[in-house]
């Protein structure tokens, strides 16, 4: 639809449109993010360490990245329920907006999940699609104490970069995108670093695999939480100089 098409619509027609576009861009950004990351996960275990843990973060980093930039400006580029449920919580986004979110994400995750079970089916039993579990010898509560941690470092930042009123405008994506490659980094050999309910559900979904799978709901909804939390009440009236 060109730009003029558009303006000539009633104003009820564009706004059931742009509401349309929100949910769509919050489907491919998460289909894309699930597609790349677990792709990464899944690769590097069928073709032998080909890229190893540096080229899992980088790759889920850039892709992170990348749907920042392409869908920020529609849907603001949540792709994680997490996130979403921080937006709710500090009032930047509605109850059924956030619900429909959560939708489109979920949908997005399990969707790119099947297109990696159609390019790569001998995946299921090796790496089970690239879904997340935890290191040898991690326990449940520390997968959790773990995952929360690095998804409150993130969403941290998305509250300092893509929300506040005082930061750079610009950066954001690179920010978000180089704490997911950060996180992967250090997190990564003891919970996966998945810091995302729909990056983990995908997979483990379409794999049958629900091993430790609630250390990817509950760490990443309580990081998320303390993030928005912490930053609305403490930080987000801040100013200096």
């Amino acid at each position: 639809m060109t730009e003029e098409s558009f303006l000539n619509l009633p104003k009820r027609v564009k706004s059931i449109i742009s509401v349309l576009e929100r949910y769509l861009a919050e489907f491919i950004g998460t289909f894309t993010l699930v597609l790349i990351a677990a792709g990464a996960v899944t690769i590097n275990d069928i073709y032998s360490n080909s890229i190893g843990l540096i080229g899992v973060a980088i790759a889920s980093g850039l892709v992170v990245m990348a749907m920042v930039w392409a869908i920020g400006d529609i849907s603001g580029a949540h792709i994680n329920p997490a996130v979403t449920l921080a937006m709710l919580i500090t009032q930047k986004i509605n109850a059924l907006d956030s619900m429909l979110y959560v939708l489109s994400q979920t949908a997005g995750a399990i969707l790119a999940s099947f297109v990696l079970l159609s390019i790569f089916p001998d995946a299921v039993t090796s790496v089970k699609l690239g879904a997340n579990n935890l290191g040898s010898g991690v326990s449940l509560e520390t997968g959790i104490i773990v995952e929360a941690i690095l998804t409150f470092i993130l969403v941290f930042t998305i509250f300092g970069t893509a929300t506040s009123t005082q930061a750079q405008t610009g950066f954001a994506s690179f920010a978000i995108g180089m704490a997911v490659l950060l996180a992967i980094l250090i997190g990564g050999p003891i919970t996966g670093a998945s810091m995302n309910p729909a990056r983990s559900l995908g997979p483990a979904m379409v794999s049958g695999y629900w091993v430790n799978q609630l250390v990817y709901l509950i760490g990443p909804v309580i990081g998320a939480m303390l993030a928005g939390l912490i930053h609305k009440k403490v930080f987000a009236e801040s100013s200096f100089g």
